[in-house]
């Protein structure tokens, strides 16, 4: 269509009448060739979002969605309880934070394809009616004439917007896994305070027994007072830790809930232990010598550089003169027609656009800059992780190492205490020390299992094969 209007302004075939009748049926039949968009209301909600219990009976997951490989291979269903993988899975799928951020990736996507159109050209047209009589007829002019540079920047831009593109499709996948590691450590702590909470009420329990035995041994003259408020204190002191414990399980499950995109109400039945496999020297090091080509972040990072640098290029490029050609035809008042072109140059004496080009070079300085912090922050934190978890690994062998001496000594002082041979505090002592140890025992569980799920975050797992064409595009701007 472009091409016709082209020759009709060279061959100068046509009358001024005719002109304004082809411009407005032109401007008629925009919206049908170009097939424009309709629109359509999306009212807000009303009311609270999140999966009720009932939905999640019936909720389905694609595993093929599933991020990781080991989800994938996992199979999905909460009719008999929730494990840790499914957690992960149902995290995937309703985590509202993920929801946004495919969003923003549905907005990236529709602006790389935005990038990769051609630009439109402009089509003038003026009528000049005279006032003195000596005219002959009307004047007109008519031109239709495009930009040039936008075609020669196209390139530039459209490989800028497909790097941005993939800069978020990447830190998607990265939320992704940020998400499952926080919904395995909320189901390991989940987990933990389940088993531990037992305890701590038993703990409580003894406490307040012991504290009533020496209320009674007090009014009964056999006791005095210095050592009834000594078991107040302890008797106070296991209530408010059995109480915190019961916040703290409950603040759990509410962030379990937030997290999986589930209603506050809903009552979760989790099954397993959640235990996580270690990872042996061996792999680490194996996982850190390839971790710039497998961590999502990294990889996004790198793909934000190469956008960045597209985006200097562009710059670069907006330096020279922006060029537009276009045809013209017009009549004067005498009725004289004439035909011609034009072009359209602007003069880079001033600013010569050296501000941009300064910002994008700056910028692109700063995403190095911020790569090189990430990847030492990388190492450093599973240089820490390795040696935080070897320090808890040797403190659970020590505490099971004790826990079967402070078993035996409870299961003696209890019988003991049922045949009248041990005091209230003795017999309470025991008990109070046993359930400590188990206590710490399950604490140190808790954190190695949470430490694991920490460091295969950090190390990262296996790229999908629907992000090969986001790394394929990095590489290929690398090189």
């Amino acid at each position: 269509m472009f091409l016709s209007a082209v020759s009709y302004f060279i061959r100068g075939s046509y009358e001024p009448r005719w002109l304004r009748r082809a411009l407005l049926a032109g401007l008629c039949a925009l919206p049908l060739l170009s097939g424009c968009a309709s629109y359509q209301s999306q009212p807000l909600p009303d009311r609270a979002g999140g999966l009720s219990r009932a939905q999640l009976a019936h909720i389905r997951v694609d595993r093929r969605e599933m991020p990781l490989p080991e989800l994938a291979a996992h199979r999905f269903d909460p009719s008999n309880g929730l494990d840790i993988e499914e957690v992960a899975m149902l995290a995937v799928v309703g985590n509202p934070a993920l929801r946004l951020a495919r969003d923003d990736l549905k907005v990236a996507r529709a602006q790389s394809f935005a990038a990769g159109l051609l630009p439109d050209p402009q089509l003038g047209f003026s009528n000049d009616f005279p006032g003195a009589a000596s005219a002959t007829s009307s004047a007109f002019s008519a031109g239709l004439s495009m930009d040039l540079m936008a075609l020669l920047r196209r390139g530039t831009t459209k490989s800028a917007a497909n790097a941005e593109t993939a800069k978020i499709d990447l830190g998607l996948l990265w939320q992704e896994w940020q998400t499952i590691a926080q919904a395995r450590q909320l189901f390991i702590k989940t987990r933990f305070q389940t088993d531990t909470l037992p305890l701590l009420e038993r703990q409580s329990d003894l406490a307040e027994a012991r504290y009533a035995h020496m209320a009674k041994a007090l009014r009964q003259g056999n006791l005095t007072g210095d050592a009834l408020t000594a078991a107040l204190l302890a008797q106070t002191d296991a209530r408010k830790q059995y109480t915190d414990a019961q916040r703290a399980a409950l603040q759990t499950r509410h962030a379990l809930n937030a997290l999986l995109g589930l209603q506050p109400d809903v009552a979760l039945h989790l099954t397993g232990d959640g235990g996580q496999v270690p990872l042996d020297d061996k792999t680490v090091e194996h996982s850190l010598a390839g971790l710039p080509a497998r961590r999502p972040d990294l990889l996004a990072l790198r793909a934000g550089y190469v956008a960045q640098d597209q985006k200097y290029r562009a710059a670069i490029l907006d330096q020279f003169p922006s060029l537009s050609v276009g045809f013209v035809r017009a009549r004067d008042t005498s009725s004289v027609y004439t035909s011609g072109f034009q072009i359209s140059l602007n003069l880079p004496i001033f600013n010569r656009n050296r501000g941009n080009i300064a910002i994008e070079k700056a910028s692109r300085r700063r995403l190095r800059d911020e790569y090189q912090n990430r990847l030492d922050q990388a190492y450093a934190e599973v240089a820490q992780l390795r040696e935080d978890s070897a320090l808890l690994e040797r403190q659970l062998t020590e505490v099971e190492a004790a826990l079967p001496g402070m078993a035996a000594q409870a299961t003696a002082a209890a019988r003991a205490y049922a045949s009248h041979d041990l005091g209230m505090n003795a017999y309470v002592d025991a008990q109070s020390g046993e359930i400590a140890k188990r206590i710490e025992a399950a604490s140190l569980r808790e954190s190695i299992a949470e430490q694991r799920v920490g460091m295969q975050a950090l190390l990262g797992g296996a790229i999908p094969d629907a992000f090969s064409s986001d790394v394929e595009l990095i590489r290929a701007h690398e090189h």
